[in-house]
Formats: structure tokens, sequence, C-alpha cells
């Protein structure tokens, strides 16, 4: 089960790096989604990865830590809310700048047309 969580890991943190790497708005939102997705799944995994453990004390000898479980709940939160915004602030730069290449240029086909 680790070396299955760990890909899934290094899988989202491969995509979100190479999606963050691209030059339009878009993609570079949604590598940072995956990005955060794969923190939040590492610091989920911190809490301990136990199959039927409780998050909470009962006879069971063995529990997960609830303190990542609710980092990872907040962080899921706050995240969409920033994807929400910089999508705003994507789709306003649009507008206003007729391109969405990060660098605020536009692209040589967008040029040609």
């Amino acid at each position: 089960m680790e070396a299955l969580f760990s890909f899934c890991v290094g899988l989202l943190t491969a995509c979100g790096v190479f999606l963050v790497l691209r030059a339009r708005t878009f993609p570079v939102v949604l590598g940072i989604t995956l990005l955060s997705y794969a923190v939040n799944l590492f610091l989920f995994s911190s809490g301990r990865l136990t199959l039927r453990a409780s998050a909470v004390l009962e006879a069971t000898p063995t529990m997960a830590d609830p303190l990542p479980q609710a980092l990872v709940l907040t962080a899921i939160v706050i995240g969409f809310a920033m994807t929400a915004f910089v999508l705003v602030l994507a789709i306003r730069a649009y507008v206003d700048q007729g391109s969405d290449q990060v660098d605020g240029q536009a692209a040589a086909e967008d040029r040609q047309s």
C-alpha cells in the first residue's frame, strides 16, 4: 500500500511540475492544483497509513493521528478557494491583455492571425 501511495504522490508531483512549466495560464493553474493535491496526500501519509485504524481513541491498538487529517481538510478548503481566485485572475488577465501567455506576451501564432 505504501508503494502505491508513494507512486501516486510522485505521479501527481511530476504531472504538476510538467504543467507548471507550460506557457499558458490554465495549465499552470492546473499544475499548481495538482502540486497542492500531492502535498495534501504527503501530509495525510504522515498521520500513518494503516487500514482499519480509528482516528480517535478506542480499544484498538493502532490508531491514526487526527492532526494531519485536520490539516489536510483545511488545506483542501483553502486550496479550492485559492484555485477559484487564481482562475478569476487568469480570466481577467486574458480579457485585459488579449493573450493567456504566462509572461504576458502574445505567442507567435497569436501575432500572425
